[in-house]
């Protein structure tokens, strides 16, 4: 099985952190939960993470229109 890291449907902002979670197989809760509590721990750094993210994972409804 090819997985590929995707922005999710599932979306709060932009789908980053659930396309994590599909990725993964874990719940989305939990990965926004924890990324929540990293980018606080590390003076909102994970912001700017985010934000790579966003630009880089491709949107998963433009991948399956391919």
């Amino acid at each position: 099985m090819n997985k590929r890291l995707m922005r999710s449907n599932d979306r709060v902002i932009a789908g980053v952190c659930s396309g994590i979670a599909e990725y993964l197989d874990f719940d989305p809760t939990m990965v926004r939960l924890a990324y929540a509590f990293l980018t606080i721990c590390t003076c909102f750094s994970g912001v700017i993470f985010y934000i790579v993210c966003w630009i880089v994972m491709p949107e998963k409804n433009w991948i399956e229109q391919k």
